[in-house]
């Protein structure tokens, strides 16, 4: 949730429902072509040279010239040796999470999360070349890109039970969105080989691609999270590793005694000071309640949801995927405006609105049942709805509680609860709570990695995460002068 895209929130985004989107068909595996892969399928040029506003609106700009220069010079490279020249773009955005995809428009974007994870240039053109590999195969040809933007951009994922589309219906559709995002194993393979061919013709090597798929798998593994990564929404197989080693193997023999870079050092040095993680300026959780530090508030979560922040709202699901709770801006100059334009967003059959004060903050409540849209399943039942709008000062800020009506007053106490939690954050240790960045450290004497960081007074709990992060083993050797991770304020 970021705070100066969260004060100009268009309160519809919300609340628009997701269309399914369009699997590709069934492609011939890259390697098996020639290497001007004639069977590529012809059309007009894409022009996504511009980042989508709703996918700044989601996660918005990583502030990097340094790797926002890296990433716009290896992808015009790219684009330039590709099957299908265009004019792309590409863009690093701010969200821990550790992902890229691309969108059909033809825009690569790569998360800083993801970026935090590359050891080096080759493994960063390996991904590189794999997302423009999804665009000149085209394999989202069939999706709106709309739709697509809107999936990703729900990033509760798999968070949310599928239950919660069929029980709730209408606005909780759109939190199931990211598992639409999977392509196929014939996409993925041909987007792994066309990832090995670009990156090779500019002069990498490609077999740091394979070897960065082992640190994703590894993220995942650690973490235990369901937070959707790479992984999640590329789906992976046993083959995967073996199969982009040979590809590259076979590409570095196509070049001859071309000598293909790996540029560990002058990677790591770009990443100097990325923030590293979730970045509790815009937001963090912590012992089952919410801060924001920028906008100075705070209110409680219901006791074991689940949550996820995002720049355009802050969401709360049951753990059964039973109901749902949502905190936004709303837009409007007084509650009364803000409630209707809230109200019609929704689609609220009819709703009773109160005036009230909460927690000391003028109010404005109101419940009602959504209507039932034409493109809900017929098997879904629309929401009941509670919406609790505060105002604080000039910023307007609403809950809005979903549940099935046969289950809603189950669930309506901890909508309220969370709303009558909301106030003010005077706490200076959340105030001046600040982001952990990546630091590059270098071996003062040959060392195992576990040595070099104890000296650089790692904990010993972040051991595994830190050699994750190095896509090394803590036992593994450091040279005198290599060059190495850490995390720190």
């Amino acid at each position: 949730m970021n705070s100066s895209l969260f004060r100009s929130l268009r309160t519809g985004a919300l609340f628009a429902l997701l269309l399914p989107l369009a699997s590709s068909s069934s492609i011939t595996d890259w390697a098996a072509r020639s290497p001007a892969t004639p069977n590529m399928p012809t059309a007009k040029p894409l022009q996504g040279a511009k980042p989508d506003p709703a996918v700044i609106a989601q996660f918005g700009l990583y502030n990097s010239a340094t790797l926002q220069k890296l990433i716009d010079a290896k992808g015009k490279q790219m684009t330039a040796v590709s099957d299908r020249p265009g004019d792309y773009g590409f863009t690093v955005v701010d969200s821990p999470i550790i992902n890229a995809f691309a969108t059909p428009d033809g825009h690569v974007y790569f998360t800083r999360g993801i970026m935090a994870y590359f050891n080096n240039e080759a493994q960063f053109a390996g991904v590189l070349g794999h997302e423009l590999g999804h665009i000149t195969a085209q394999h989202g040809k069939k999706q709106q890109t709309r739709s697509t933007i809107a999936s990703i951009g729900m990033i509760l994922g798999s968070v949310v039970a599928p239950r919660v589309m069929q029980s709730v219906g209408g606005v909780a559709q759109q939190v199931v969105g990211l598992g639409m995002l999977k392509y196929g194993r014939d996409d993925e393979n041909e987007a792994d080989g066309l990832g090995v061919k670009y990156s090779t013709k500019i002069g990498y090597d490609a077999s740091y691609m394979a070897d960065f798929f082992q640190t994703l798998q590894r993220t995942e593994e650690q973490s235990g999270s369901s937070i959707p990564t790479f992984l999640s929404t590329h789906p992976n197989s046993a083959d995967r590793y073996t199969r982009v080693k040979q590809l590259a193997a076979q590409a570095k023999q196509s070049v001859g005694n071309r000598t293909l870079a790996v540029n560990r050092d002058q990677y790591l040095r770009q990443i100097e000071g990325l923030n590293y993680g979730e970045d509790p300026r815009q937001g963090f959780v912590e012992s089952s309640v919410f801060y924001h530090p920028d906008l100075k508030f705070r209110f409680p979560i219901p006791s074991g949801w689940k949550s996820q922040n995002s720049p355009e709202q802050f969401q709360m699901q049951e753990p059964n995927g039973k109901a749902l709770l949502v905190f936004l801006g709303a837009s409007g100059n007084s509650l009364d405006e803000a409630g209707q334009s809230l109200a019609k967003s929704i689609g609220l059959a009819s709703a009773n609105a109160s005036k009230t004060t909460i927690n000391g903050f003028p109010a404005l409540v109101f419940e009602g049942d959504q209507q039932a849209s034409s493109q809900s399943s017929s098997s879904s039942t629309p929401a009941h709805v509670l919406a609790q709008l505060i105002q604080d000062g000039k910023s307007i800020y609403a809950f809005v509680g979903l549940a099935a009506p046969a289950s809603f007053s189950t669930y309506a106490p901890q909508f309220q609860q969370a709303a009558q939690g909301y106030g003010r954050l005077t706490d200076a240790n959340k105030l001046n709570r600040q982001p952990e960045h990546i630091r590059i450290k270098t071996a003062a004497s040959a060392t195992t990695l576990a040595s070099a960081l104890a000296a650089a007074g790692v904990p010993s709990k972040r051991y595994e995460e830190l050699a994750i992060l190095n896509g090394m083993k803590t036992t593994d050797k450091l040279s005198k002068g290599m060059l190495y991770k850490v995390v720190g304020k």
